[in-house]
Parts: C-alpha cells; structure tokens; sequence
C-alpha cells in the first residue's frame, strides 16, 4: 500500500498519541463505554486536570468523541476502528 507524505505523517502522529501509557489507559477504560473526566480521573487515580489534558490530545488525533450533557462531557472512543487497534494491540502483548 502506498502513502503520500501526509498520509505517512497522520499515521505517524496516529501512533504518537498511543505512546504514552496514561493515554492507552483512558482508551482501555473507554472500551467498556463512555465515561466523564471525574469518573476517569477516580479510577485511574489521576488528577481532572491531567486527565483532561490527555483527552485533549486523544480528541485531537481523533481517538476519542465527546457529547455534552447538561453541564457534563462524556467521552468515548471516535469509532470501531479505534476500538479495533486497541483490542488487538492488547491480545498482541498478552500472547508474547
């Protein structure tokens, strides 16, 4: 498969925004559904601030959605596609 230049840049910032093991625990949470910053930030033991940085970075790489309701934002993964890269780079490290 061929790529352009630009399409070699947005699959490599594609795969940037997985390296870094906080972002990969939000996605991995967010496979079992949409959840707001105050339930992710309690179950990864992180501050809102820092969980809320993360999901800025996922949004913009387009990893993760967010809807709004009322005064709360809830996130959940952008599409199957994501879902799909996730689920198995994880059957991926747990064969090895």
């Amino acid at each position: 498969m061929e790529m352009n230049d630009l399409e070699l840049i947005r699959l490599t910032d594609f795969f940037k925004a997985l390296g870094d093991p906080a972002r990969v625990r939000i996605l991995c949470l967010l496979l079992e559904g949409e959840e707001c910053v105050g339930g992710l930030a309690d179950r990864l033991q992180m501050t809102q601030s820092a969980v809320s940085h993360q999901l800025t970075v996922l949004k913009n790489h387009r990893l993760v959605g967010s809807r709004r309701e009322g005064k709360q934002v809830y996130y959940a993964l952008a599409d199957e596609h994501v879902r799909m890269v996730i689920g198995m780079g994880m059957e991926h490290v747990m064969e090895g």
